[in-house]
């Protein structure tokens, strides 16, 4: 595989091709082949873990667990699920074949699509970029990979040590910002799966319309978590902190705002701040679980969406030379806050209060659909409302987060969040073509279906059709 941290176009192209001549050689088709390489991936998540991880601290600040947990491991999962199934996912498919093509066999093939592109993301560089690959190696596949320039280290480590675990003639890794982003966007892929936001994404999606290239979208949004009363509200405040300022708040999934029966938020309120107090011994700045904001950049961003924002019941403060920013809650933020208009992607969690779940319903469908809705109710009846009268990527009930380390579960937004889904079979469906096969045998031809029938089989034809007819009706 060979790797150019900052490639020309020229480069570039001369890369894609070299990586699609790989494919073109047909051995990405051999189950043997996808296992070795799903397997490197493994190797290369056990043998590099300290490198992994050291990388992770220097571009988000995540402690060992976290980036073990979240990045190393997931990938693993991932992979070793892949493994597991892939005899299965990948076997010829038997489906019904009807009395007017008997005598005959139908069935369904599995085949790659050819050459993926995937962009990888900075805030979870590692897993990002190395789920999808897994998905894209399942399902038969080379491809050309894209990590993120934002998280520099990581990108940097994927490009000179994931190479040496995977076949060289069908994984290329390129490095790069935009500008070389965009030159890889004007060749012709098979697949392009991006992750990111969703201006981006556009820019992605009309480039792939050039070329008629399906996308696979994982973007984010504003994803609302509802609480009402009947929630266990230590426990709810637990899993919201912990779920919110996981990464420092820079997660897809994340809960972005809260909209929260008013007979129980001032109590839900005071258990968010202990569980705050609590998860970083009131010294988040120097603890070593909790992260730091990616770059200069974004800690402006961040820092500027509270400007006017509301009653700042914790946090709130940061220091930019330590890209570090507070935990930070919010109350009662003016519908004119840019915390409601902009996805946050950092430490803070805007608080709203509703009368009722009913209320809060409406405040979500007023808007894009989320990539996920958090609900912490114990109301069966409220459970199910809310299932039913929301759209979204996905649900999660009395928790936040743990949906994306599901194997079993698709993941992918809808609408402004994202389009199709991954993550084990969903991702190998989401990077194969299923290709329609019907056998025929050369006997007992069935003479109705030609030109030129005499009166007799045109009549027996007519009759055939009523009857059939009849038996749907």
């Amino acid at each position: 595989m060979a790797t150019l941290e900052f490639p020309t176009a020229e480069q570039i192209k001369d890369l894609v091709e070299a990586t699609r001549a790989g494919f073109k050689t047909g051995k990405t088709l051999s189950l043997d082949w996808r296992k070795k390489q799903l397997r490197g991936i493994l190797r290369f998540c056990r043998e590099k873990h300290s490198q992994i991880l050291e990388a992770l601290e220097i571009d988000l600040g995540k402690s060992s667990f976290e980036g073990m947990t979240s990045e190393v491991v997931s990938v693993e999962w991932e992979a070793h699920f892949a493994l597991k199934h892939l005899n299965r996912w990948a076997a010829p498919e038997k489906v019904r074949t009807p009395l007017l093509h008997q005598p005959g066999r139908s069935y369904i093939l599995k085949e790659p699509l050819g050459l993926v592109l995937i962009i990888g993301a900075w805030n979870y560089p590692v897993q990002l970029t190395l789920v999808p690959l897994v998905a894209a190696i399942a399902a038969g596949n080379a491809a050309v990979l894209k990590p993120s320039e934002v998280s520099q280290a990581t990108s940097r480590l994927l490009a000179t040590e994931l190479p040496k675990y995977l076949d060289p003639n069908a994984f290329t890794v390129l490095q790069g910002g935009a500008e070389e982003t965009t030159q890889i966007l004007k060749l012709p892929f098979d697949h392009i799966f991006y992750t990111g936001n969703p201006q981006v994404a556009r820019i992605v999606m009309e480039a792939a319309a050039k070329n008629l290239t399906p996308v696979t979208l994982e973007l984010g949004g504003k994803s609302p978590c509802l609480v009402d009363e009947s929630a266990d509200l230590a426990l709810t405040a637990k899993r919201l902190i912990w779920g919110k300022f996981f990464n420092c708040g820079q997660t897809c999934v994340a809960p972005d705002y809260l909209l929260v029966e008013k007979s129980v938020a001032e109590p839900l309120k005071t258990q968010l701040l202990k569980a705050v107090e609590k998860f970083w011994s009131g010294h988040p700045e120097t603890h070593s679980e909790y992260g730091r904001i990616v770059n200069s950049r974004h800690f402006d961003r961040i820092m500027g969406l509270l400007d006017n924002s509301g009653k700042v019941l914790c946090g709130g403060k940061g220091d930019k030379a330590k890209r570090y920013i507070a935990p930070t809650l919010i109350a009662d933020p003016p519908e004119t806050s840019p915390l409601l208009k902009e996805e946050i992607f950092g430490p803070i969690l805007p608080i709203l209060e509703v009368d009722s779940i009913s209320e809060a319903v409406n405040y979500v469908n007023d808007r894009p659909k989320p990539l996920v809705l958090y609900l912490f109710s114990e109301n069966p009846k409220t459970q199910e409302f809310v299932l039913n009268h929301t759209s979204s990527g996905g649900v999660v009930l009395n928790h936040c987060l743990l949906h994306n380390l599901s194997p079993d579960l698709p993941f992918g937004g809808v609408g402004e969040s994202g389009i199709g889904a991954y993550h084990g079979k969903a991702g190998f469906e989401a990077l194969s073509h299923r290709k329609s096969v019907l056998k025929k045998p050369f006997y007992l031809d069935n003479p109705t279906i030609y030109p030129h029938l005499t009166g007799r089989l045109t009549k027996f034809t007519e009759q055939l059709i009523k009857i059939w007819r009849k038996v749907r009706a």
